[in-house]
């Protein structure tokens, strides 16, 4: 069935701010979805309050409401496009899920004349309403878990005692397992069950047997309207059943999972599927094998886009989101081609001859106090996927990816050698227990335990135990004696030259020389087509590995290097995406080629229809100068990617490629803190008192001069890492201890704590000779806290002319001294009429999506031509759209760490931030949160 005519304008409804458990594989997939529809030539309308992402950008759709995502605001989009014919609500997570039947139930729809589609409202409630997906499950012959719905207290005790423990609660309707726990003992139910029943919007949970230490199978369905399946791919998740799958490692294709199981698990699926409703779209279906007798459980089903969707369309390259959407206007499957080879059919299902591995990425240390053991409600910020010819390759360059300071799966001589805590970390999963699984083989502790305390599949473990018996026989040799053979298949199951430097006892450089220069051991780079080679891939999606055929052909346009920003984090996240988005289409159109090279899944930088050239690869050193040497730009962009990008400016530099923008000598100038202080003094710009120190010796001198309260922080961090206030010195020596145990070797700067203090931002672009200034921000919250955790207001509320006038003569003064050339960011705090300087930034930082959405100009992309000496600043007729005030609003994560305070300071904690647009200060909602700004103000 071709497309369906009447269908010429569609709302798309986002995911709103990025919370945990839902995070921006939702903008990936509504923006896909909206230039899919596009391509149709349908009218597309979009609401989300994330200023954040690309999705909320003029780019995307014809209409962007950056708005609540609530119904009144629906009810504003549908008065003021009354052609809008339908909505797809499938693309934003179970915000947008949840906003679409609240409307469907107000008879908002209705109303407007608007019908849903990519949705069967019957067949979210089946899948979502763990009752009735029992017994639909019992009656199409599926297994499931022994257990029962409860909606009051006493029916849950009731259904615990009939089931026995150890068994497990699920709250319905919740994100990312929230109100989930596993009770192994009576006396623990009770909590758990009042939990799961106030998490869930309906005060409902089911209680079942437990499956823990079962398999966790996940497979990615696509459906048409007329019925037409095909299974995209299917996902092992290294992780047995007991951490959810957000937090689980997980591994494309499955990898010990016999055809006979498989094709059971898929005649299951395709099953479910039918039985559930009569949807076109994407679809997740889970679940559990038994590991003693290969029982199949149906776990769970989302008739829509999910998580996963975004993981299994980067792993194959088949484009879920964009297809759904197609099916959702009324195409059939047969009747799309595939975006990756052009020649075949969408009804046709991906083939891979590689080994995908997604290993989640944490931030425990910004929740002092957090359980951070893993189990059904899901605590990752974000994460990395690595490609490799093999599980090894594939895991070792997922480890490369996450930026938590190890170089790979152990062999970096960081492995923890107490016995009792490796056990515990076994038993207990958390964040580290991969590296701890290593730790145990390479201390000696038996295969049989590391089996029974993690209940992790055999093979894999296999896997692990391999690499250590590898490094035994490479640390046999040195540099000078080890034999091309060893050498050779080091590399190919993924290790970095830095692992292989530490084991052979030598330097990095050293390694890279050998293999690379008298080996001739050099990367070759492989197409992600969707069809094992079979079919000519027309998009340039690559990955590395070594071996013989070299699949990248290189041009002789000009062409430049973007970094993107690694994983998700608190303190970097998806605002850094956008910029790089930009960057790579700015300099498109200075008719660049681009180069994106990222590790990222959920991102739109990683679609493969971005950039010219995508490499799929770790923003890891060796990684990086391997495609520079193979491309060999002009430049490379790093100061749009975050601290990942920035990270490598000096490498960048100490090796002669070319930065593009502002100079390595400035980025480092404003990242060491005491050298930028210097700068200010010469400049006559205030800045509070401060000094810098490499010990407690040094710091317990400096505070007698400079007098507390103290601002502690290190240099080179991101997010505020390791930033405190303390008042005495007692206080002060404990941190700065903590700060030289975590950050070893590094500078840390002492400031006279301005308390009181107001604290405003400004961005501006600077092409090394003008500066224009693209926004000035007062923070709602007092000096103290981190401004990522600030409501900022743009333009300032109360800042009067004279403070106003200080903050664009320094931000001029600093962009024109460090010789900036593309953005900068720079942070004041104000006590009594005087401006000081906090800290600046020359790149883009967190704040400068805000602007752009707020005051409707591309800066990122005037920035960047700025950057590649395109244009000037100068040659840019800025026209910001000034109406009332814009307010950023942080958001967080709080409610998945139940035991941590809701205290901020100088160290980031929030996960994502929204957009909220005022006409005057009175308000209510400004003078709600401007009466709350002193409440949650700590140390």
């Amino acid at each position: 069935m071709p497309k369906d005519s009447s269908i010429k304008h569609v709302l798309i409804i986002g995911s709103g701010p990025i919370v945990i458990g839902q995070a921006c594989e939702f903008d990936y997939s509504g923006s896909q979805a909206a230039r899919s529809l596009r391509e149709e030539g349908i009218t597309v309308t979009l609401i989300n309050s994330n200023p954040a992402t690309i999705m909320t950008d003029p780019v995307t759709a014809d209409h962007v409401y950056l708005l609540p995502l609530e119904k009144k605001s629906i009810i504003k989009i549908l008065k003021d496009h009354p052609d809008i014919d339908a909505v797809l609500p499938t693309m934003g997570g179970q915000t947008a899920l949840n906003l679409a039947i609240d409307c469907e139930n107000a008879g908002i729809w209705k109303k407007f004349n608007t019908k849903m589609i990519g949705v069967d409202i019957d067949a979210i409630d089946t899948a979502e309403n763990r009752e009735k997906f029992k017994a639909l499950m019992e009656q199409i012959g599926v297994g499931v878990c022994k257990g029962a719905t409860a909606t009051s207290f006493l029916q849950g005790k009731e259904i615990a005692q009939e089931i026995g423990f150890p068994l497990i609660i699920r709250a319905s309707y919740t994100l990312g397992g929230a109100g989930g726990a596993f009770v192994e003992k009576a006396e623990d139910f009770e909590k758990h069950l009042s939990a799961g029943l106030q998490a869930s919007p309906v005060h409902e949970v089911l209680i079942e047997q437990s499956i823990l230490g079962w398999k966790e199978y996940e497979l990615e369905v696509m459906r048409d309207n007329i019925g037409n399946m095909i299974v995209i791919c299917s996902i092992e998740n290294f992780d047995p059943m007991g951490v959810h799958t957000g937090d689980s490692i997980t591994v494309a294709p499955a990898m010990t999972l016999p055809d006979t199981v498989y094709q059971r698990m898929r005649n299951y699926a395709i099953t479910m599927m039918n039985s559930i409703g009569n949807f076109a779209g994407g679809c997740n279906v889970q679940f559990s094998v038994s590991p003693d007798n290969e029982t199949i459980i149906g776990i769970e089903i989302n008739p829509r886009v999910s998580r996963s969707s975004a993981l299994a369309s980067k792993a194959t390259g088949y484009p879920i989101a964009k297809v759904a959407a197609k099916l959702a206007i009324g195409y059939n499957l047969d009747e799309l081609p595939n975006s990756i080879t052009g020649t075949t059919s969408a009804y046709f299902e991906p083939s891979i001859d590689y080994v995908i591995v997604k290993v989640p990425r944490w931030n425990f240390d910004k929740f002092k106090g957090s359980d951070r053991r893993l189990g059904l409600s899901m605590k990752a910020v974000g994460e990395v996927m690595g490609i490799g010819r093999n599980f090894q390759e594939a895991l070792q360059k997922a480890c490369q990816s996450l930026e938590i300071k190890r170089n790979g799966l152990g062999a970096d001589g960081k492995e923890l050698k107490d016995q009792d805590k490796i056990l515990y970390s076994l038993a207990n999963p958390s964040w580290n227990r991969l590296f701890h699984v290593y730790d145990a083989f390479k201390l000696g502790i038996s295969f049989r335990t590391i089996h029974d305390l993690t209940k992790i599949d055999k093979w894999f473990l296999r896997q692990i135990e391999e690499l250590i018996h590898l490094e035994d026989e490479i640390e046999k040799y040195d540099i000078d004696t080890i034999p091309f053979e060893i050498m050779d298949m080091a590399k190919k199951r993924g290790y970095a030259d830095r692992q292989l430097a530490h084991l052979l006892g030598c330097l990095e450089s050293e390694v890279f020389q050998k293999r690379y220069e008298e080996m001739g051991i050099k990367r070759v780079y492989k197409l992600v087509d969707t069809c094992a080679a079979e079919f000519e891939a027309q998009t340039p999606y690559y990955y590395s590995t070594f071996g013989e055929e070299n699949e990248s052909v290189t041009t002789d346009r000009k062409k430049v290097v973007v970094l993107g920003s690694g994983p998700n984090r608190v303190g970097q996240g998806i605002e850094f995406d956008y910029s790089c988005v930009h960057g790579v289409l700015a300099a498109k159109e200075c008719g660049y080629e681009t180069i994106m090279i990222n590790c990222n899944p959920e991102t739109v930088s990683t679609d493969f229809d971005i950039a010219d050239k995508l490499y799929f690869e770790p923003v890891f050193w060796e990684h990086i100068y391997e495609i520079i040497l193979h491309e060999k730009p002009e430049g490379v962009i790093v100061q749009l990617g975050g601290q990942t990008a920035l990270k490598l400016a000096e490498k960048l530099d100490k090796y002669g490629i070319k930065i593009i923008g502002t100079s390595f000598e400035a980025l480092d100038l404003a990242e060491d803190r005491g050298r930028f202080s210097t700068l200010l003094k010469e400049n006559d710009v205030p800045y509070p008192e401060f000094g810098t120190v490499h010990n407690t010796d040094e710091a317990l001198e400096l505070c007698k001069t400079i007098g507390f309260p103290l601002l502690v922080r290190p240099s080179y961090v991101l997010g505020g890492q390791g930033m405190k206030i303390v008042i005495n010195e007692k206080e002060l020596e404990e941190h700065v201890v903590n700060v030289l145990r975590d950050i070893p070797n590094n500078e840390i700067l002492l400031d006279h704590f301005l308390e009181g203090a107001i604290e405003a931002e400004a961005d501006a672009i600077c092409d090394g000779e003008n500066v224009y200034i693209i926004g000035i921000m007062q923070h709602i919250e007092p000096a103290g806290i981190h401004s990522g955790d600030s409501y900022a207001v743009l333009p300032p509320y109360n800042l009067g002319d004279l403070v106003i006038r200080q903050i664009e003569t320094y931000t001029e003064k600093i962009a024109l001294a460090l010789k900036t050339v593309g953005l900068i960011n720079i942070q004041f705090a104000i006590k009594n009429d005087k401006v000081y300087i906090i800290e600046a930034n020359p790149r883009a930082s967190r704040t400068v999506p805000f602007i752009c959405k707020a005051y409707q100009e591309p800066y990122v992309n005037y920035a960047v031509k700025v950057m590649l000496g395109e244009k000037k600043v100068t040659d840019f007729e800025f026209k910001p759209v000034k109406k009332g005030y814009a307010i950023k609003e942080p958001v967080f994560s709080f409610h998945k760490f139940p035991n941590v305070n809701k205290e901020l300071g100088p160290e980031m904690k929030s996960t994502g931030e929204a957009i909220y647009f005022i006409e005057d200060l009175m308000d209510d909602y400004f003078l709600k949160i401007y009466s709350e700004r002193n409440l949650y103000l700590s140390r």
